[in-house]
Protein backbone atom coordinates (compact mmCIF):
# COMPACT_ATOMS: atom_id res chain seq x y z
CA UNK A 1 0.00 0.00 0.00
CA UNK A 2 2.98 2.46 0.73
CA UNK A 3 4.16 2.05 -3.03
CA UNK A 4 0.28 2.84 -4.37
CA UNK A 5 0.30 5.93 -1.94
CA UNK A 6 3.80 6.60 -3.33
CA UNK A 7 1.97 6.57 -7.23
CA UNK A 8 -0.93 8.47 -5.93
CA UNK A 9 1.26 11.11 -4.65
CA UNK A 10 2.78 11.61 -7.86
CA UNK A 11 -0.66 13.04 -9.27
CA UNK A 12 -0.90 15.75 -6.98
CA UNK A 13 -2.18 18.76 -8.58
CA UNK A 14 -2.62 16.67 -11.80
CA UNK A 15 -6.26 15.04 -11.98
CA UNK A 16 -8.34 17.76 -11.60
CA UNK A 17 -11.19 17.63 -9.65
CA UNK A 18 -10.27 13.62 -9.07
CA UNK A 19 -8.67 12.30 -6.25
CA UNK A 20 -5.59 11.34 -6.62
CA UNK A 21 -5.08 7.12 -6.44
CA UNK A 22 -2.56 4.48 -6.42
CA UNK A 23 -2.66 1.20 -7.28
CA UNK A 24 -0.36 -2.07 -7.53
CA UNK A 25 -1.51 -5.28 -9.16
CA UNK A 26 0.05 -8.03 -7.47
CA UNK A 27 -0.16 -11.85 -8.50
CA UNK A 28 -1.16 -14.83 -7.10
CA UNK A 29 2.63 -15.85 -6.33
CA UNK A 30 3.68 -12.07 -4.69
CA UNK A 31 5.09 -10.64 -8.19
CA UNK A 32 4.21 -7.22 -8.99
CA UNK A 33 2.55 -6.96 -12.88
CA UNK A 34 1.68 -3.49 -13.15
CA UNK A 35 1.44 -0.01 -11.02
CA UNK A 36 -0.53 2.98 -11.42
CA UNK A 37 -1.90 6.28 -10.77
CA UNK A 38 -4.98 8.35 -11.43
CA UNK A 39 -4.27 9.94 -15.09
CA UNK A 40 -3.63 13.67 -15.64
CA UNK A 41 -7.03 15.23 -16.02
CA UNK A 42 -8.71 12.23 -13.99
CA UNK A 43 -8.61 9.96 -15.95
CA UNK A 44 -7.98 7.02 -16.82
CA UNK A 45 -8.29 5.96 -13.13
CA UNK A 46 -5.77 4.36 -11.68
CA UNK A 47 -6.93 0.87 -11.55
CA UNK A 48 -7.89 1.27 -15.25
CA UNK A 49 -3.80 1.68 -16.16
CA UNK A 50 -2.73 -1.22 -13.89
CA UNK A 51 -5.22 -3.55 -15.20
CA UNK A 52 -4.16 -2.76 -18.61
CA UNK A 53 -0.70 -2.83 -17.92
CA UNK A 54 -0.69 -5.91 -15.91
CA UNK A 55 -1.48 -9.03 -18.49
CA UNK A 56 -3.20 -11.71 -16.49
CA UNK A 57 -4.01 -11.00 -12.74
CA UNK A 58 -6.42 -13.54 -12.24
CA UNK A 59 -6.07 -14.79 -8.86
CA UNK A 60 -4.16 -11.63 -8.26
CA UNK A 61 -4.52 -8.28 -5.01
CA UNK A 62 -4.96 -5.11 -6.01
CA UNK A 63 -4.08 -2.41 -3.67
CA UNK A 64 -5.60 0.57 -4.10
CA UNK A 65 -5.74 3.82 -2.33
CA UNK A 66 -9.24 4.47 -2.43
CA UNK A 67 -12.23 2.30 -3.06
CA UNK A 68 -12.63 1.39 -6.95
CA UNK A 69 -15.93 3.12 -8.38
CA UNK A 70 -18.92 1.38 -9.12
CA UNK A 71 -20.23 3.67 -11.59
CA UNK A 72 -19.41 5.79 -14.16
CA UNK A 73 -20.31 9.25 -16.15
CA UNK A 74 -18.53 7.99 -19.51
CA UNK A 75 -20.87 5.00 -19.47
CA UNK A 76 -17.08 2.99 -19.07
CA UNK A 77 -17.06 -0.35 -16.72
CA UNK A 78 -16.13 0.92 -13.47
CA UNK A 79 -13.56 -0.24 -11.62
CA UNK A 80 -15.10 -2.29 -9.52
CA UNK A 81 -16.13 -4.35 -12.95
CA UNK A 82 -12.89 -4.15 -14.23
CA UNK A 83 -11.25 -6.02 -11.05
CA UNK A 84 -14.07 -8.60 -11.22
CA UNK A 85 -14.12 -9.05 -14.80
CA UNK A 86 -9.66 -9.35 -14.47
CA UNK A 87 -10.47 -12.01 -11.84
CA UNK A 88 -8.35 -10.20 -8.94
CA UNK A 89 -9.63 -12.10 -6.17
CA UNK A 90 -8.39 -9.57 -3.04
CA UNK A 91 -8.45 -6.43 -3.26
CA UNK A 92 -7.26 -4.28 -0.52
CA UNK A 93 -8.07 -0.35 0.09
CA UNK A 94 -6.84 2.53 1.78
CA UNK A 95 -10.04 4.38 2.57
CA UNK A 96 -13.80 4.24 1.82
CA UNK A 97 -14.56 6.84 -1.42
CA UNK A 98 -17.48 8.87 -0.15
CA UNK A 99 -18.89 10.23 -3.61
CA UNK A 100 -21.91 8.36 -4.95
CA UNK A 101 -20.20 6.48 -7.75
CA UNK A 102 -18.82 4.22 -5.23
CA UNK A 103 -19.52 5.02 -1.57
CA UNK A 104 -19.79 1.39 -0.25
CA UNK A 105 -20.78 0.34 -3.60
CA UNK A 106 -17.67 -0.66 -5.14
CA UNK A 107 -16.63 -2.76 -2.16
CA UNK A 108 -20.25 -4.43 -1.76
CA UNK A 109 -19.84 -5.35 -5.46
CA UNK A 110 -16.21 -6.81 -5.22
CA UNK A 111 -17.55 -8.62 -2.35
CA UNK A 112 -20.98 -9.77 -4.29
CA UNK A 113 -18.41 -11.40 -6.76
CA UNK A 114 -16.60 -13.26 -4.27
CA UNK A 115 -13.63 -11.36 -3.68
CA UNK A 116 -11.90 -10.66 -0.55
CA UNK A 117 -11.67 -6.90 0.73
CA UNK A 118 -9.53 -5.86 3.29
CA UNK A 119 -10.40 -2.05 4.38
CA UNK A 120 -8.56 0.89 6.39
CA UNK A 121 -5.04 0.07 5.43
CA UNK A 122 -3.13 3.14 5.79
CA UNK A 123 -6.38 4.99 5.61
CA UNK A 124 -5.13 8.02 7.37
CA UNK A 125 -2.51 8.66 4.67
CA UNK A 126 -4.68 7.82 1.71
CA UNK A 127 -6.94 10.71 3.51
CA UNK A 128 -4.60 13.11 3.42
CA UNK A 129 -3.08 13.11 -0.03
CA UNK A 130 -7.06 14.51 -1.23
CA UNK A 131 -8.23 16.42 1.74
CA UNK A 132 -10.41 18.56 -0.57
CA UNK A 133 -11.84 15.66 -1.94
CA UNK A 134 -13.13 13.99 1.17
CA UNK A 135 -14.47 17.01 2.99
CA UNK A 136 -16.48 17.92 -0.15
CA UNK A 137 -17.94 14.46 -0.10
CA UNK A 138 -17.86 13.67 3.73
CA UNK A 139 -20.34 16.55 4.32
CA UNK A 140 -22.44 15.50 1.21
CA UNK A 141 -23.01 12.38 2.57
Amino acid sequence: MRRALALAEAGRGRTGENPVVGCVIVSSAGTVLSEARTGDGGRPHAEETALDAAGDAKGGTAYVTLEPCARRTTGAASCADRLIAAGVRRVVVAARDPHPFASGEGVARLQAAGASVEMGLLQDEARAQNPAFFAQWDREK
